[in-house]
């Protein structure tokens, strides 16, 4: 019997009760459907990266978001970092669950124009690892793209582990027309080798790279206001130029960065004077210029 007979197309196979009597072939291409029309309804897919660990991308991504929610887009997160889900925690939700309905899944709201979904919200015990190979790491973000109500979005900003490994192979396979990338770097010179291998791997894929964000660039002290220049300033605008790609700002480091994000408080949203909020602030506006001026704009897209 064919698929529009037998099952409701705005429920997922996992909770369809005439999911027995549909073949593999069928509830691939009803899958298929689902995640299409769910990533239709998404203007823009956003790519946060990072050549190794440590750089703050999480941090970058959590603030981006808080900075364009706060302009009035509709914004959602998705959390691909399946090892390491930080994001909950950023926002003030890791205790929440994600809740099941029958068109799928909704995602935990953070405040009404923000939306997160992650890891974080599935695992019962934050302190057990998870230890899964690719092909199902794949099929989990295959269903936080596909299976969940994310709605009208202005903006998805996708936190990806470090790294070009199964997570970011999967998000651009699944997405397959991703809107630009984000590499997150620090001053660093061993940073700065690392971030030329995520514009690297974004060019093979074919997704444009918006920019690269010098993150810890530099420390505000809380005293005198004076930077410091704990990692040197300047090498992910030197490593911008060398790639030919565009340079999107440096974020200082502020010591109430740290204590915020681990009480679950944007620094956008609970610090209104500081050099860094500016900094996230001016980040946004340079990724909402970029994404205006795309190819998919010029083109009506």
């Amino acid at each position: 019997m064919s698929e529009r007979k037998t099952c409701d197309e705005k429920q997922s196979c996992e909770t369809c009760g005439q999911a027995s009597k549909c073949s593999e072939k069928e509830k691939q291409q009803h899958e298929e459907r689902r995640l299409r029309e769910r990533l239709y309804h998404i203007r823009y897919k956003i790519m946060v990266m990072s050549g190794k660990g440590g750089v703050g991308k999480s941090t970058v991504a959590t603030n981006l978001a808080s900075a364009l929610a706060a302009d009035g887009n509709r914004v959602g997160v998705l959390d691909a970092d399946i090892h390491g889900p930080n994001i909950p925690r950023m926002f003030g939700v890791d205790l929440f669950q994600l809740v099941g309905t029958g068109d799928g899944v909704r995602p935990v709201e953070v405040y009404p124009n923000l939306k997160v979904v992650s890891m974080a919200n599935i695992s019962p015990n934050p302190d057990s690892p998870i230890v899964w190979r690719g092909p199902i790491k794949h099929n989990v973000i295959k269903q936080f793209l596909g299976d969940v109500e994310w709605g009208d979005l202005e903006y998805l900003i996708i936190d990806l582990p470090p790294g070009t490994g199964d997570e970011p192979l999967s998000v651009a396979h699944l997405i397959e027309n991703v809107d630009g990338s984000i590499i997150v770097t620090t001053p660093q010179d061993v940073a700065l080798l690392d971030s030329r291998k995520a514009v690297g791997f974004s060019r093979l894929l074919k997704i444009p790279v918006l920019g690269i964000v010098e993150n810890m660039s530099g420390m505000v002290c809380p005293h005198c206001s004076r930077e410091i220049d704990l990692f040197k300033v300047g090498g992910g605008e030197k490593a911008a130029k060398e790639l030919k790609v565009p340079f999107l700002g440096r974020i200082p480091i502020e010591p109430q960065m740290v204590e915020l994000c681990d009480s679950g408080k944007p620094l956008v949203l609970h610090r209104p004077y500081s050099r860094a909020k500016k900094a996230f602030e001016e980040l946004a506006h340079q990724v909402m210029k970029a994404l205006e001026g795309s190819p998919k704009e010029a083109a009506g897209g």
